[in-house]
């Protein structure tokens, strides 16, 4: 059964998702702020989180952060209406997608369906890929149906859109990918994002390689064209 946390101080939102995702056949844990919700993510790990950004002791924004640090659990960021420096912030931290309150709750259940499908396409009927095949250019290895990044050898942890963005681009290098694909590769489940949140999503992806190789250079930039995954970066390495 797949388990789902959620994360939020309204006692009345609490109540009403975690019925309605229930009633969808999720496992639901429910916590009343970002503490909670991580002691109880170290001790029961969800396959997804539903994450409020305004909450007391710990907001979403900052559990989002420290959630960072140790895993690529997809995270469903609640944000209101008029906080869109909100959700910036949050696809920044490596949210992988947002739902604005108010929200219906099949609009989230939805939203939930998608992440869980990007997530494990083998399970969706959408991977085509044969088992274990492994994508290589040169230092980098992705390997979809395990979800694995490794750069040199090293591991790198993506979250779901940013390993969906790397592979749409390590796919073909030398080949220029417009934000409008990479965000029909990101979100194929009608999910409308602006062009600063593709951005935002390369400035993470670069970010966790430079980490491991200051010298990482393999995603450039065509300005005003979009991204495209460098063309020698594919060069055997030795």
């Amino acid at each position: 059964m797949t388990h789902i946390a959620l994360v939020d101080d309204d006692e009345n939102i609490q109540t009403s998702v975690a019925m309605a995702l229930k009633a969808q056949g999720y496992q639901v844990s429910s916590y009343g702020d970002g503490m909670a919700a991580l002691e109880g993510v170290a001790t029961h790990p969800p396959d997804l989180m539903v994450l409020d950004i305004k909450m007391p002791r710990l907001d979403g924004l900052e559990t989002l952060k420290r959630l960072r640090q140790s895993t690529d659990l997809p995270v469903i960021m609640l944000t209101s209406k008029d906080e869109e420096i909100d959700q910036i912030l949050g696809f920044n931290l490596g949210a992988d997608d947002y739902v604005t309150k108010p929200f219906s709750q099949r609009l989230l259940i939805e939203r939930v369906r998608a992440v869980l499908r990007r997530a494990n396409p083998e399970t969706s009927g959408a991977d085509t890929k044969t088992p274990e095949s492994t994508l290589v250019r040169g230092k980098l290895q992705l390997n979809a149906e395990r979800h694995t990044c490794q750069w040199d050898g090293q591991e790198v942890r993506l979250t779901v859109t940013e390993f969906l963005i790397l592979e749409a681009l390590a796919s073909r290098p030398g080949y220029v990918k417009s934000r409008d694909q990479l965000m029909d590769v990101a979100y194929s489940d009608g999910v409308y994002v602006d062009d600063r949140t593709i951005d935002s999503h390369v400035k993470r992806l670069r970010k966790k390689f430079r980490q491991l190789d200051k010298s990482f250079n393999a995603i450039e930039t065509l300005y005003g064209v979009g991204y495209r995954y460098k063309a020698d970066a594919d060069a055997p390495v030795g």
